[in-house]
Formats: structure tokens, C-alpha cells, sequence
């Protein structure tokens, strides 16, 4: 594995001799605008697996995407390589159509200590819910980015990460399938302890996520990538673009059905992805994810 190899994939070309903030945030938004967050492979027939060359491979030399654990496991070696001081942290993910949090941890995510304050890092998460900035890690206090305003609340050693969305103004709205199941305008996205994590402590949730009747990997294919002034994302067969404040501090949101043979082109114009194998989309929830 090779840092600049990573660089040159990410078409980032700024500084990396003093691990400071500015640095972090700059090859972090290179990161999650040139690596789409996507689960596509289980909709290939292929697995995913949780080693670090093999992700590697498949994020650098192959262009893909990848989930949480794909993401962030690279992030972590990149930022590492770098001299930064990084921990792995678990966490459970929201689940707006039950109003509750999972009892297993199902997301990774990672802590960076720099200059005596932690930040919380995460590449992984993808949509209209991925943080542009790397999010200081205090309690109570907004921290507005370009997606919206994201914050942390900390009870007894557990910290949950909110973002108060904007209203959205969808053109065509007719035209969506998905039904949004949250109305509330600020969304719970995680939970998570300052617990340090090993990247064992993830197999089992790896597998069970792809596997899994229920999960929403299993039936929901998802690909996201963040841009310049907001997300593309595709769901199923649906692709939507967000313009984040677009005016009047409110999202421009357009959707599009795609038929099946769109599909291929689509993933190469909008996300850079070309896959080996045959892609089957699936949508099977009603969970909009915007």
C-alpha cells in the first residue's frame, strides 16, 4: 500500500508534512468526494471483507466505493501513515422506523486526539448524513457545516450525534417512491461510546449486515457521493441530487427513476464506479435516506 497512490486517487495534492486540522479536514473532503460511500457489492454477488489490503485494493487501485468499515478502516491507515493519533470507536445507528438504536454496535468510526481536543472522524456514513469537517467532540454545542448544523449530546458516558436538517424543496416530487419516515427536523444518526475498538470487534457486525433478511444493506442498494455543494445518491433505482441551501436556507432535492439499463452509465458519470460483475439494484424499504 502506497500513501501517494491514495492521494493521487482521492486527487488530493495539498500538504501532508504536519498532521494539524487544516490538513485532516483538507484530505478528508477529498475522501468522501472522490470515494462514494455503496454496498454495491452485495448486489454483485460479492462479499466484503474486512481487511485492510483487500479494502485497499478495492478503494485505490479498483476506484470503488465502500461502507463505514471500508471507509473508515482506510481513513484510519491514511491518517496514521501521517503521524495522527487515531482510535477506533463503535457505534449504533438510529433507526427511524422503529424510534430506536440497535443493541449491537453496527457502525465504525474514528477518534482523532490533536493539539489536547478529540475530534470525531467519519467517512463512512454517506447520504445527506455524512459531516463535511471533522466534528470537535464537545457536548451541547452546534457545529453548523455545509450539510446542515450537526451536534453532539453526551448522558452518562454516551454521546449521540444529531443534524437539524433544512426544509427541502423538491421540484418534482411526485416522482419519488420512498416515503420519509422522519418528520422531525433533527435527526438522531448515532450513538456511540468513547470505548476504543479493534477492528475484530466488527467482523461479526460485517457479516451479519450483508447477509442478514432485514438488513437495510441487504434490502436496499445504496450509492452516495458527496460534491462540491451537495450529495448524489442512489437508491434502488432511484438517484437523487441534493444542492445543499440552495436558497432561502432551504435544499434543492432532484429525483430521477432510472430503467435498468441507465443503471451502468449512471455509476460511471456520477460516481466513477465501473463494477465487474452484474449489478442487480434492490429498494425494498421505504426509508428515503435524505
Amino acid at each position: 500500500m502506497d500513501i501517494q497512490e491514495y492521494f493521487t486517487r482521492i486527487s488530493y495534492r495539498g500538504s501532508c508534512d504536519k498532521p494539524d486540522l487544516p490538513t485532516l479536514t483538507d484530505i478528508f473532503q477529498h475522501h468522501i468526494r472522490a470515494v462514494p460511500f455503496e454496498n454495491l457489492s452485495i448486489h454483485c454477488g460479492e462479499s466484503i471483507e474486512l481487511d485492510l489490503e483487500a479494502t485497499y485494493n478495492k478503494i485505490v487501485r479498483k476506484k470503488r466505493g465502500g461502507w463505514c468499515m471500508e471507509n473508515n478502516h482506510l481513513l484510519s491507515w491514511v491518517l496514521k501513515t501521517l503521524g495522527y493519533n487515531v482510535t477506533f470507536l463503535g457505534s449504533k445507528v438510529y433507526v427511524p422506523e422503529y424510534d430506536a438504536y440497535p443493541e449491537e454496535i453496527n457502525h465504525l468510526l474514528l477518534k482523532v486526539e490533536l493539539d489536547g481536543k478529540s475530534y470525531i472522524v467519519d467517512g463512512g456514513f454517506g447520504r445527506a448524513y455524512q459531516m463535511w469537517q471533522p466534528m470537535e467532540l464537545i457536548s451541547g454545542t452546534d457545529q453548523p457545516q455545509t450539510p446542515g448544523i450537526f451536534r453532539f449530546l453526551e448522558e452518562n458516558g454516551v454521546w449521540y450525534l444529531e443534524k437539524v436538517k433544512r426544509k427541502q424543496w423538491i421540484p418534482n416530487q411526485s416522482v419519488s417512491t420512498s416515503h420519509n419516515v422522519e418528520k422531525n427536523p433533527c435527526h438522531r444518526i448515532y450513538l456511540f461510546t468513547l470505548q476504543p475498538r479493534d477492528i475484530e470487534d466488527f467482523r461479526a457486525c460485517n457479516a451479519h449486515l450483508q447477509t442478514a433478511p432485514d438488513s437495510l444493506f441487504v434490502i436496499k442498494s445504496i450509492c452516495s457521493l458527496q460534491t462540491m455543494d451537495g450529495v448524489w445518491a442512489l437508491l434502488g433505482w432511484e438517484l437523487t441530487e441534493i444542492k445543499y441551501n440552495y436558497k432561502d436556507n432551504m435544499d434543492l432535492v432532484e429525483i430521477r427513476i432510472l430503467a435498468d439499463e441507465e443503471m451502468e452509465k449512471t455509476l460511471k458519470e456520477k460516481f466513477n464506479i465501473t463494477l465487474d460483475k452484474k449489478f442487480v439494484p434492490v429498494n425494498r424499504s421505504r426509508l428515503s435516506l435524505r
